[in-house]
This record gives C-alpha cells, sequence and structure tokens, in this order.
C-alpha cells in the first residue's frame, strides 16, 4: 500500500466518521423526548431544570451544541453520561475490551470453522455428500444471530445446563485483573482457572455470533476453490501428482483467499454490530449491552460516545481488510 493510498484512506475514513458524528447528533436531538426529565425528581423547580439543561448544553442552539460537543471531543471529554452520572469515556474503556474480546473470539472460530468446511465440501466435491454439506451450510446461513442465541441458551442453558447464562466471569474472580482484557490477561499470566470460566462463559456468546459468519465464509471460500481448481496452474500441478488434499490447501487455497478475506471483513463490521443483541441475551457486559440501556434512558452523551466507537471499529475493520487483501494480492492495489 503506497503513502498515498494510505493517506487518502485515512482521510476518507475522517470524513465518513464526521459524516456520521453529525447525523447522530442531529438525529437524537429532533427524535421526541426530553432526556433531562428522566433525571429530574417530582418535585424539582424549574430552575432546578434550567441548571440541569445548562450542565449538559442542551439550552444552546443545535448549531451551538454541536460545536461544543466535538471540541470536547477532539479534545478526550466525550460527556457525562445522563443516565449513570459517570464519564462516558471511562464506561467506554471498561466495556470496549469485553466486546472487542468476543468479536475477535467469534471471529477466529468463524474462519477456522468455515475454512475447514470449505476445504472438506471442495475435497468431497465429487461424492454423494457434497449436496449434504451444501444443504446443512444453507440451512446455518438462514439462521441470524439472535436465533442462535436463543436456541443455545434454551438448549445449553435450559435443557442441559453445562454452560453459564450471562456474564463474562465469576464476581469471585473479577477483582483480580490489571485490564478488562480479561481473556489475553489470563492468557498471558497462565491463570488457567480463570481462563477456563472466561471460555465456559464465552462460548455461547461466541457460537451465536460465529455461526453465521462462518457459513459465509464457507460458501464464499468454496466458489473460490471450485473456480480456482479448475484453472491450469491447478492441472499442471496435477499432472505432476500432486495429491487433491496438497492442491487444495497448497494451491488453489492461497489464490481464493484474497475475495474471502475482503468479504469476512465487511461481515466482521456486521458481527460487531450483531453483539447488541447477542450480548443483551447473555447479559454480556460488553458496549453492545450498554447501548441498549443508554437508548432505553435516551443518554445523549452515551449513545454519540457509542456511535463513534462503533463508527471507528467499522472504519479500522474496514483498513485492515484494503490491507490484509493487497498483501496477499498485491494486484488489487488501486
Amino acid at each position: 500500500m503506497t503513502a498515498y493510498s494510505f493517506f487518502h484512506r485515512v482521510l476518507m475514513a475522517a470524513i465518513t466518521l464526521f459524516g456520521v458524528a453529525v447525523i447522530v447528533f442531529v438525529l437524537l436531538r429532533v427524535v421526541p423526548g426530553d432526556p433531562i426529565a428522566m433525571m429530574i425528581s417530582p418535585g424539582a423547580s424549574e430552575a432546578d431544570i434550567a441548571a440541569l439543561r445548562a450542565q449538559y448544553g442542551l439550552d444552546q442552539s443545535l448549531p451551538v451544541q454541536f460545536w461544543i460537543w466535538l471540541t470536547s471531543v477532539l479534545s478526550g471529554d466525550f460527556g457525562t453520561s445522563i443516565s449513570l452520572r459517570r464519564d462516558v469515556l471511562e464506561l467506554l474503556a471498561e466495556r470496549l475490551p469485553a466486546t472487542l474480546e468476543l468479536a475477535a473470539a467469534a471471529l477466529v472460530f468463524a474462519v477456522v470453522l468455515g475454512i475447514v468446511i470449505a476445504v472438506t465440501a471442495t475435497l468431497l466435491s465429487r461424492t454423494k455428500l457434497s449436496p449434504l454439506v451444501d444443504t446443512l451450510n444453507g440451512l446455518f446461513l438462514a439462521v441470524p444471530d439472535f436465533v442462535w442465541a436463543l436456541a443455545l441458551v434454551l438448549i445449553f442453558g435450559v435443557l442441559l445446563p453445562v454452560f453459564p447464562l450471562s456474564g463474562r466471569i465469576n464476581p469471585d474472580s473479577q477483582e483480580g485483573f490489571a485490564t478488562q482484557f480479561y481473556l489475553l490477561e489470563s492468557l498471558l499470566t497462565l491463570r488457567f482457572r480463570d481462563l477456563a470460566d472466561i471460555s465456559l462463559h464465552m462460548i455461547m456468546p461466541v457460537l451465536a455470533l460465529g455461526l453465521p459468519l462462518a457459513s459465509i465464509i464457507t460458501k464464499v471460500l468454496k466458489e473460490a476453490l471450485a473456480e480456482a481448481m479448475v484453472q491450469d496452474y491447478i492441472l499442471l500441478a496435477r499432472l505432476k501428482g500432486m495429491s487433491r488434499l496438497r492442491l487444495v490447501l497448497q494451491e488453489a487455497l492461497r489464490n481464493a483467499i484474497g475475495p474471502t478475506i475482503a468479504l469476512t471483513g465487511v461481515q466482521f463490521t456486521f458481527l460487531i454490530g450483531g453483539t447488541v443483541i447477542v450480548e443483551r441475551i447473555f447479559a454480556y457486559p460488553g458496549i453492545g449491552n450498554m447501548a441498549i440501556d443508554a437508548v432505553i434512558n435516551r443518554d445523549l452523551p452515551l449513545i454519540q460516545g457509542l456511535v463513534l466507537v462503533f463508527g471507528a471499529l467499522f472504519i479500522l475493520v474496514n483498513l485492515a481488510t484494503d490491507a490484509l487483501v493487497v498483501a496477499f494480492n498485491p494486484r488489487m492495489e488501486a
């Protein structure tokens, strides 16, 4: 990736994030409802209400409100949550690691499972099992993540209660962590008991988020492998006596992985968005779960901070995806 291309993408990312901030800021203030009304007590006076509105800058005009908020954000001040009465940046710093670990675990699971199934399906393409693989993958593809979450709760939380239904870790173990990246920290510090506990809490959310993505990866990669297997270089390798497994893994997979990476990056952004519902179902303490509470309470500063975080994550994932695609296939460089 050239310096010009990198600068252009970063510039477009900044413009996109600014546009998201403007749209969300305006929409949150034109919808019906007053967030201050949810904070005041029944006996509050007009002076108390006016003071509270002034504290959150809601007594200014819309352009002035946006300018005050934008300059504050650029200086690292995301405001104070109306419902939780805490600094928004602190809340995001507490909850974001949980969502990042959950999304990363779901992505790793989906990529590994998708590649394994796609390669297996390619190896079985001339057998009677091939239609069965396609049928099962189509079934998994049709089921959204929240349906998987509800099904997993019913099966492994109620009928066969083998996994924890909610939370991220046993509350007794939570105090011993120096960071909010519990999974990574427990792995690096060799705290295997905590690692096992965290993994058990993550299994059902990871399955719910990863299974639909794994189905998409399987479908795209299987089609790319099928196209690669009829190319001349594959025929030449076959004439040299190379086995079918080696043909798929060593020759075809290397050339078919590019489109899969691009699609996986796009789908990963949707996976991060999907954590909102899945985290709610499993009471997982991430930014997705917090986003629902913020919307219910019409917590404007917290919603704005959450939207900026989601927008920044989407942009960073897309930039990383573009870099990976170019790394695997330099001819894709614009």
